[in-house]
């Protein structure tokens, strides 16, 4: 059914947000559905377009929307194809799939699109965690309308041992080349039980309270979850990433928080490109897990209020 901005309406599950949003469904150029949600928060002085990483959705960043609205922004994000209630691209809706990178950044056009249909205020920026880091740094070389942009543990090289990163190269390119490219990463978590686990053993975050929260938004609603990505995601995640290594730094600007007990993202990475970053502000954040905003009230409140004064 649609509402009154003539957009059909899609669920939002405002019972494990941490508050209401506005969701519909949108299409991305190529025809894949997609589900965009907007927080308008009240009289904002612009919008935030939030990248979430792999395996995240919306209702994950409520408490973040929230509390950018309490500072004068209002926020937007997508749930990327092959995740969270958008159209999944594998027949096992758990595998973590996307045919090529460059097929994201359909996704984020239609959000822009969608964000201006909506007549959402702008200047917007970006705020872009993780997976989220990639996608959004080849927009902005590629000249998407972003005024600023944040990246909190952006997937500008994904962590692995040397001899692994060859094994990882090696395997997802013979996967594609006898078509078992569909198969799940090789020590990845096959289930969402075994996503859990993982990710409590991993340590995200330093605030038990907020882990469970997010344990609980999967529990209440499972078709929220992801668990392993298949050897072609990985493939073009290596690809994506080594392809933007190469690059020159575009001249937005920019801010970008990474926690000094990062394990997911290649740390390495980020500080190279944070040194070809002319005029960019670049913050080791001291006991800083990779979930830098799934955090405690207090200690995610003052995060929120550096990248709020970067966004003017």
């Amino acid at each position: 059914m649609a509402d009154g901005t003539g957009r059909p309406a899609a669920p939002y599950f405002a019972d494990v947000a941490g508050g209401p949003a506005a969701a519909h469904w949108i299409a991305a150029s190529d025809g894949v559905r997609l589900r965009a949600v907007h927080w308008p928060g009240p009289s904002p002085r612009g919008t935030v377009l939030i990248l979430t990483g792999r395996t995240e959705y919306a209702e994950k960043y409520g408490r973040v929307a929230a509390d950018l609205a309490a500072r004068g922004l209002g926020c937007a994000t997508i749930d990327w194809r092959g995740q969270g209630l958008s159209e999944r691209a594998h027949d096992d809706a758990l595998r973590g799939h996307v045919d090529s990178f460059s097929e994201y950044q359909l996704d984020l056009d239609a959000l822009i699109a969608h964000a201006r249909a909506l007549s959402l205020p702008e200047p917007y920026h970006m705020l872009a965690h993780s997976m989220g880091g990639c996608i959004g740094l080849r927009a902005l070389m590629r000249g998407a309308p972003f005024a600023r942009a944040c990246f909190t543990a952006p997937m500008w090289g994904v962590l692995m041992r040397p001899t692994l990163r060859v094994a990882a190269w090696g395997l997802s390119s013979a996967s594609r080349l006898v078509g078992l490219s569909h198969l799940p990463s090789p020590g990845r978590s096959a289930t969402l039980e075994d996503a859990a686990e993982a990710a409590e053993a991993n340590m995200l975050t330093r605030d038990a309270e907020s882990f469970a929260w997010v344990r609980r938004q999967v529990e209440a609603h499972p078709e929220l979850g992801l668990a392993a990505p298949s050897l072609h995601w990985v493939h073009e995640a290596l690809r994506e990433t080594r392809a933007l290594a190469r690059l020159p730094s575009p001249d937005t600007p920019c801010l970008t928080l990474l926690g000094d007990e990062e394990w997911v993202v290649d740390s390495a990475r980020v500080h190279d490109r944070m040194r070809r970053w002319p005029g960019a502000d670049f913050e080791i954040v001291e006991g800083g897990r990779h979930e830098l905003l799934i955090e405690d009230a207090a200690t995610r409140g003052a995060r929120l209020d550096r990248i709020a004064a970067h966004f003017g």
